[in-house]
Order: C-alpha cells, then structure tokens, then sequence
C-alpha cells in the first residue's frame, strides 16, 4: 500500500507541476498588477508634494498611460518575434529599473540642499515625467506578452479556458482592490518615494516567479523567424488589426467595451466624486463606493471562473451586461443614502465581473494562436482608447447640465450601449465555438 501511494504521488507531481505554471503566472500578474496600483497612488501624490500642480499631475498621468496603450497597440510583432516569456521578463525588468530610479530621483531631490525649493521642484519633476513614461512603455510591453500567455498554460494545466482566464482576472482585480489601499497606507506610512521602492520590488517579484515557474510549460520561444525590418513590423501590425476588423463578434465587444470604459471613467473619475461631495459625504464615501465596486468585480470574476465552462455564454453576456452597465448611474441620480448606493455598486460589480472569463475565453478561442499578441494588443488598446477623455467627458457634462442630468445621460447612454448583444445578431456567436481551422491556423 505504502509504494502504491507513492507511485500516486509520483503520477500526480507532473499535474500539480502544470498546474503551478498557471498558478505562477497569475501570482506573477498580482505582483506587478500590485506594483501599477501602488504607483497609481504614490506618483499622482509626489507630483502634488513636489509642484502642487493639479496640470503637472495630469501631464505625469498622461505620460505613464499613453505609452502603456500605444505599446499594447504596437508590441504584438516584437512579442511574437522575441516569444512570449522572454517579452514578459524584459517588460517587467525595464519597469523595474525605471520605477527604482525614479525613486532614487526623488531622494536625491528631497535630501539636496534646494530641497521644496520650485527650481529643484521643477527639475526633480522632469525626470520623474520620464522614467513613469518609460515604465508605463514597458508594462505595456509585459502585459501585451501576458495575455497570450493565459491559453498555454491553461492547456498544459487542463483546466477549461473559461476558468484559467476568470483566475488570471482574478489576480488582475485583486492586485488593484489591494494595491490601491495599500499604497495610500504607505504614502502615509514611509512616504510616496518609499512606495516608489516597494512598487519596483514588487516588478522584481514578477520577474523571478515567471523566471522560475512559468519555463516548465510556456519557455517556447517566439514563432516568427529572420529579421524583424520596418516592413515586415508594419505588415504584420496590420495583418494583426485587420483580422480584429473581419471578425464582427470581436469588433462587436471591442466598440462596446470601448464606450463603457470612457462612461465607467466619466463616472469613477468626475461624477461619483462630485456626487459624495454634493451630497454631504466627503471622500470618505467616494473611497467606499469604489472599493465596492472593485469588490463586486473580484467576487464576480471568481464565480465566472468556477461557473463559467457550464454558463450559456451569450445569455449570461448579455444579461450581466445589461444589469452591471447602467444602475450606477441611475442609483447616484436617484439616491443620497451611502448604503442603498454600496449596495448596488457590489451587485453590479459582481455582474460585471462575471464577464471578464467570457470575453477572455471567446478572444482565445477566435484568434489564432500565432497571433495572440498582435490581435490581442489591438483588441485592448481599442478597448483603451476612450479612457483619457472620459474625465473631459464627466467634467463637461456636470457643469453643462448639472450632476443628476449628467448621471442619467450618461446611464442612459450605457443603457442604449449593453443592449446591443440582444439586437445584433454577431453577438450569438458567443455559444458558437470558433471552426478548428480558425482556432489553430
């Protein structure tokens, strides 16, 4: 009996050894998942301590996100040239890098003889503006090889693809439910230029799990072949953006989610805020409303990535969408009460979470994979692009037509927006799996 276990044990070592791989690079996603959150705190902050710039903390936010979507737009080919492991440790190194010496910058310019002085604010500003740029372009680099990392090890694993891509959602959600809080708590704590340090260990923890876990099942190195000239990069780059544009059900998912992510950021970023302080409730209640949303979410991505392989895919996207996308808005326009608005923030959060295997696993399956990390790049930077003007949006709507106004225009707009999955036809390709000629071309 004792050798029969042991012959058990040894015939189980390889499946938990597959299993790992996957386990590793959601932990892997969770710490520099961890690390972008903190920085979203801690670097918005130092900009205020060093200028007291409203502007200048707008500029240093633009200059970190528009290199992060113009890399997830434009790295696909140089992913799939240097391979998908080697694309992520680069991406998280350079991060790494950049993030650690920005916080050297900043102690430099905190302990110089200048120090708070605007001069030494302005010049210790600069170099800070470049460094978040150079980290925002390698986070893209990294999470444009990520992602087309999912279905590799999700195979070796044998675990459905639904539930792989709910679990790497999950590390994503829980790595900013966590990492904001957190950061605000050590900005507190040891100041936002030792968060800076905390932010590039956290890459650095990224960089030696996926260099110690993920080579068991996804060391392959990259597809392609020869050099990489200007022509052959802008040849596949549009052979990448131009199967997302033949293929209506992604394209459908792209437009859609690309509107809700500029109305989810006009409410987030302007309207919620405006809402608790109008209201009477401070800060503290624009925090709580938030974390309950991100909440939700979390919860929600756990439940699709244990339900998800037994949901009916399209009546589960298009409901969920529906009852996730608009009460928000129409419960801030309707409601004072904190309470009655948590409540609904966790319910729809939760809904809204629930989609995120669906959509993953659909992407999965409809590209093929020797073109995961171009089409896949492509399809989040679309997603993306509506984000940095749904602020311009929030901001322009309340002080045209007033708050309540403003929350059920733009609700109904989400309204009109998550009802296409039961008017347009493409979207019943959801319960549709892809042909295998599609699926492994």
């Amino acid at each position: 009996m004792p050798s029969g276990a042991g012959r058990d044990d040894g015939a189980d070592r390889p499946q938990r050894r597959r299993t790992l791989a996957l386990h590793g690079l959601v932990g892997a996603c969770f710490a520099s998942g961890l690390g972008t959150a903190m920085a979203a705190v801690a670097v918005p902050w130092l900009v205020l301590e060093l200028t007291g710039s409203a502007v200048l903390t707008g500029v240093v936010g633009f200059a970190q996100l528009a290199p992060y979507v113009l890399l997830q737009a434009t790295a696909g080919p140089l992913v799939d040239r240097a391979g998908l492991r080697r694309s992520m440790l680069v991406g998280n190194t350079i991060a790494a890098v950049a993030i650690g010496v920005a916080a050297a910058v900043v102690a430099f310019h905190a302990a110089g003889p200048h120090a708070g002085a605007s001069a030494s604010a302005s010049a210790g500003f600069w170099p800070l503006a470049v460094l978040v740029a150079v980290s925002g372009a390698a986070r893209g680099l990294a999470d444009a090889a990520t992602a087309p990392l999912v279905p590799v090890v999700a195979e070796a694993a044998r675990m459905p693809i639904e539930r792989a891509t709910g679990v790497y959602a999950a590390g994503n959600r829980g790595a900013l439910l966590v990492g904001m809080p957190l950061g605000g708590a050590l900005v507190a704590l040891v100041g936002a230029g030792g968060v800076l340090v905390v932010d590039a260990l956290a890459f650095c923890v990224a960089v030696v799990i996926v260099a110690c876990v993920v080579p068991a099942v996804a060391g392959q190195p990259g597809e392609a072949t020869g050099s990489l000239g200007l022509r052959t990069y802008a040849h596949q780059l549009a052979e990448g953006m131009r199967f997302l544009r033949t293929d209506r059900l992604l394209l459908g998912i792209v437009a859609m989610v690309a509107v809700t992510n500029l109305l989810d950021e006009a409410l987030t970023s302007v309207l919620l805020p405006v809402w608790a302080s109008d209201r009477g409730h401070g800060s503290a209640a624009f925090g709580l409303i938030g974390g309950a949303l991100g909440l939700g979410a979390l919860i929600g991505v756990m439940l699709g990535a244990w339900l998800g392989p037994r949901l009916p895919r399209w009546a589960t996207y298009a409901s969920c969408t529906v009852l996730s996308g608009a009460p928000p808005f129409f419960a801030l326009a309707a409601w004072s009460s904190v309470p009655a608005v948590l409540a609904v923030a966790v319910v729809c959060g939760a809904l809204g979470g629930v989609l995120n295997p669906i959509v993953g696993a659909v992407q999965f399956e409809r590209i093929p994979p020797r073109m995961h990390a171009r089409v896949l790049g492509a399809v989040k930077a679309s997603a993306w692009v509506g984000i940095p003007f749904g602020s311009l949006l929030g901001g322009a709507l309340a002080a045209a037509v007033g708050l309540a106004a403003a929350l059920l225009l733009t609700g109904a707009a989400m309204l009109l927006m998550t009802l296409a999955p039961f008017v347009f036809p493409a979207w019943r390709g959801l319960d549709r799996t892809p042909p295998p000629a599609l699926a492994s071309s």
